[in-house]
């Protein structure tokens, strides 16, 4: 029975033992154990940002802000006044303005 507690490495204060932590001190959810359906799904949650795809974005989300924002002030611009290009049989243009009746 010597022999076998001679082979045996003796316990150190540095060994914690052969346990890993759960999670890493990287910060966010990068750390926090998770199912693989969860990280498919949730994918932008566990990749470090980019910066130029950020910026890439922020530029497509605000050109189609300010495109919808553009049709919709032409469209109310149209609708206030329906002005149309009157060609007269002599070959001349006018601009008229559509008529209304009173009820509207």
């Amino acid at each position: 029975m010597a022999d076998k507690n001679a082979d045996s490495p003796a316990p150190s204060s540095n060994n914690t033992g052969s346990q890993k932590p759960t999670h890493s001190n990287t910060g966010g959810l990068r750390g926090v154990r998770t199912t693989s359906l969860f990280r498919a799904v949730n994918f932008e949650l566990f990749v470090k940002p980019n910066k130029a795809v950020m910026a890439f974005g922020l530029v497509a989300i605000t050109g189609c802000v300010a495109y919808i924002g553009y049709m919709h002030a032409m469209k109310e611009n149209k609708t206030d006044e329906l002005i149309y290009e009157q060609y007269r049989p002599d070959g001349s243009t006018e601009w008229t303005k559509t008529k209304r009746s009173k009820w509207d």
